[in-house]
């Protein structure tokens, strides 16, 4: 272990951190992993049940308080009642992939509301309950970086995270430091739908391992895996019909 690894693990160790969709998934991986590093760890979610259950397997360095993105008032309760926080990090999102002209209404406006706004709703609670210096950590995706088939309304709502993150990080930065994760494909109960071959996937630990790594260090935007991130942003930085002509090739 180097001396900037130990000297980060020390840091952690007084850390408090407040994970919003902490029940599953990164989420959960990420609540684990700075746990084993010291932090005291808030998890956030819609079911307390599901909550108690990650914070009985993790230990008393983990606690689970219920509180919706959709529901200003259950964030501000639960940052009240635990803040203020060091870190404070929303992986929480959900996914129905399909077209666009085929998708469901009522899960689509769902989607945009859960994505986009319980995400406004976290960035805006938890910029007054972090502390000066700290962090608030936004999750937007690979798929925001060029729209392709099957990417639906999440990937827009990832789109539009992205161009959030942006404004808070100019809006609020030195206060608070605004933070955006762009992670590819991660095993998740929202990859498991998918049913086309996911390139460079990786395990929910894996993906926590480089989003810690990358938030301890400067940079505001922590992407991977670059096997994946640097094909995509290439696409996107193509003249336009040449990236619709290769995107196209992937309808299904």
């Amino acid at each position: 272990m180097t001396f900037i690894e130990q000297e980060t693990i020390i840091m952690a160790a007084g850390e408090k951190i407040w994970i919003i969709g902490g029940s599953s998934g990164i989420g959960a991986a990420l609540a684990e992993a700075y746990a084993a590093r010291g932090a005291l760890v808030v998890i956030s979610g819609r079911k307390q049940e599901a909550l108690d259950e990650v914070s009985a397997r993790l230990g008393g360095q983990v606690r689970g308080v219920a509180a919706d993105v959709n529901d200003v008032d259950s964030l501000a309760a639960a940052a009240s009642a635990h803040g203020p926080f060091d870190r404070v990090i929303t992986t929480a999102a959900i996914y129905d992939p399909g077209a666009v002209l085929k998708a469901d209404q009522e899960k689509a406006e769902n989607i945009i509301v859960a994505n986009l706004t319980g995400t406004f709703n976290v960035a805006r609670v938890g910029a007054k309950h972090v502390r000066k210096g700290g962090q608030v950590v936004l999750f937007g995706s690979a798929a925001a970086i060029f729209g392709l088939p099957q990417g639906q309304v999440y990937s827009a709502t990832k789109a539009g995270i992205v161009n959030l993150a942006q404004s808070l990080r100019a809006e609020l930065w030195p206060d608070v430091d605004v933070r955006l994760v762009t992670p590819g494909f991660v095993r998740t109960r929202l990859t498991d739908q998918n049913t086309f071959e996911m390139p460079a996937i990786l395990e929910p630990e894996d993906a926590a391992r480089r989003i810690l790594k990358g938030l301890d260090g400067k940079s505001f935007e922590v992407a991977f895996p670059r096997r994946l991130i640097w094909p995509l942003r290439l696409l996107a930085a193509l003249p336009k019909p040449i990236a619709f002509a290769l995107s196209a090739r992937l309808k299904q």
